[in-house]
């Protein structure tokens, strides 16, 4: 009689049900299959945003790596070790790159020292990047570290404790930005784009380091080492300054942003939980397997990275005979492909689930295998298949590169079981990665310096033995759906 269809079985409360039903299912259907279809484009902004967070992870990383080349030439390895900090100026040469009479347990000491700064960080910055201002906690960081930078040359002159104090605090800028940033995601990322927007910034980790073994012996030789601490700190800080102009908390608040791509992610993040209104679950955390799962498994991504990281050029010195400039380049070009890598493994986890080929759980697990066995395998080979000085560089490319297939793994892997705690939780699995590199940084140099001859062998079987029980435990006990500790009153969206 009102023109509305109904079955006249059904009662009149069931008939408005069916009506309500009937009208949102078309919207709902309409949402579900309209929005999608905005997100696929490159030159949208929260892409923008993952490749300025990229160049400020270039900065970063140049910044924390370019000491480990300079020393080389900041070092009078003839002088005595004994001797308090002089600087050499009997030569011209000297007067662009002053010489310092560090002893190789001082060197040491400097080298480790931003980690520590690193290391006290990632705990207080990963909780509290759930709580306050990202923007603040990057910019102020990125400005800090390119600050300091700048200041290291004059922390050198005036003596090694100086130049150790500045690396700690460097390290805590440093860890405060490269933790916090982590949080961006929760609220820029929707779900079947989190492999690229997350590989693509924090692959900027892995263009930093190919940048500054690139262009650092240059520098040094043409313009002296104190320019590579000046340069690479100007960028950043200009980097700092950008950060504050483009970036903003929440897409909500973005005057930039267009309004078809502001509702996109919105709406697909619009189920999450925010860990603000929730008290941290440590007791549930710590009794999580799928936690210690990404815990392992980071402790022997760090374990093996950092021994690439360090001990390349040293490796390079030792077999090749190389100067510092041919050093650079062979230690780069690692870099250059797990940056390649490492935006190509986003891009395959995602493609791998927005058409439903395989699991997110199935995707992690494939890339923790190939990030945590091929640069055991390929370590292994350029001891014993090294014949030539192709096949020796070849090899130590792929030892070094196919580690970043764990960033579609146990990097981001947090992001999927506890979303709502994400800082916290990958600043507590960072601090177990860093202990990692920490111990493998300091018992290679201890073996280095006992046992030259088959040192080589002894690190790299250690860290084929490391890499291999961590990826058993990520196997058996990794998960990658939210987790019930971390749930609160909500479901997660990706599954």
């Amino acid at each position: 009689m009102f023109g509305i269809p109904c079955r006249a079985s059904l009662p009149s409360g069931d008939q408005t049900l069916q009506s309500k039903e009937e009208k949102l299912e078309p919207i709902m259907q309409m949402d579900n299959q309209i929005t999608p279809k905005k997100v696929r484009s490159f030159c949208s902004f929260r892409y923008g945003l993952s490749l300025l967070l990229h160049l400020c992870n270039v900065a970063l990383m140049a910044q924390n790596m370019c000491l480990n080349l300079t020393m080389v030439i900041m070092v009078n390895s003839t002088g005595p070790h004994s001797l308090p900090n002089t600087s050499t100026e009997e030569h011209l040469e000297n007067i662009k790159n002053p010489v310092y009479n560090w002893s190789p347990k001082i060197q040491g000491i400097i080298f480790s020292s931003i980690f520590y700064g690193v290391l006290i960080t990632q705990i207080p910055v990963g909780y509290l990047s759930e709580k306050y201002s990202i923007k603040k906690m990057i910019g102020f960081s990125l400005f800090l570290s390119s600050l300091l930078s700048l200041l290291m040359p004059m922390a050198a002159e005036g003596g090694a404790a100086f130049l150790l104090a500045c690396r700690v605090a460097q390290g805590v800028a440093q860890g405060s930005a490269l933790i916090s940033q982590h949080m961006i995601w929760v609220k820029w990322a929707p779900p079947l784009e989190r492999g690229r927007l997350t590989t693509l910034s924090l692959s900027g980790n892995l263009l930093g380091s190919f940048i500054v073994l690139l262009v650092t012996g240059f520098i040094c030789q043409s313009l002296g080492w104190p320019m590579v601490f000046y340069i690479f700190g100007a960028c950043g800080c200009a980097l700092s300054l950008l950060w504050f102009v483009l970036f903003y908390d929440d897409p909500k608040d973005h005057p930039c942003i267009s309004i078809s791509e502001k509702e996109y992610i919105l709406s697909c993040l619009n189920q999450q939980v925010s860990s603000s209104t929730q008290s941290l679950p440590i007791k549930a955390m710590i009794k999580s397997l799928p936690f210690w799962a990404i815990a392992f498994g980071s402790f022997a991504f760090h374990w093996t990275n950092t021994i690439m990281v360090l001990y390349t050029p040293t490796f390079i010195k030792a077999k090749l005979h190389v100067n510092i400039k041919e050093n650079g380049l062979l230690s780069a070009l690692p870099y250059l492909f797990a940056w390649s890598f490492g935006i190509l493994v986003g891009h395959l986890t995602d493609f791998f689930l927005s058409r439903n080929i395989l699991r997110l759980i199935t995707i992690q697990k494939l890339f923790n295998t190939l990030g945590l066995l091929l640069p055991a395998f390929f370590s292994l080979c350029l001891l014993y298949l090294s014949s030539s000085i192709y096949s020796m560089t070849i090899f130590l490319i792929l030892a070094s590169s196919t580690g970043s297939f764990c960033m579609g793994g146990v990097l981001i892997n947090g992001l999927d079981i506890a979303p709502s705690f994400y800082g916290f939780l990958k600043g507590v699995t960072a601090i177990i990665g860093m202990i990692g590199r920490l111990i493998s940084s300091t018992l290679c140099g201890v073996i280095l310096n006992q046992d030259p001859e088959s040192a080589w062998f002894k690190i790299f079987i250690l860290m084929a033995v490391i890499d291999v029980l961590c990826l058993l435990f990520c196997l058996v006990f990794g998960k990658a759906d939210i987790q019930d500790w971390a749930k609160g009153n909500q479901e997660h969206t990706r599954l």
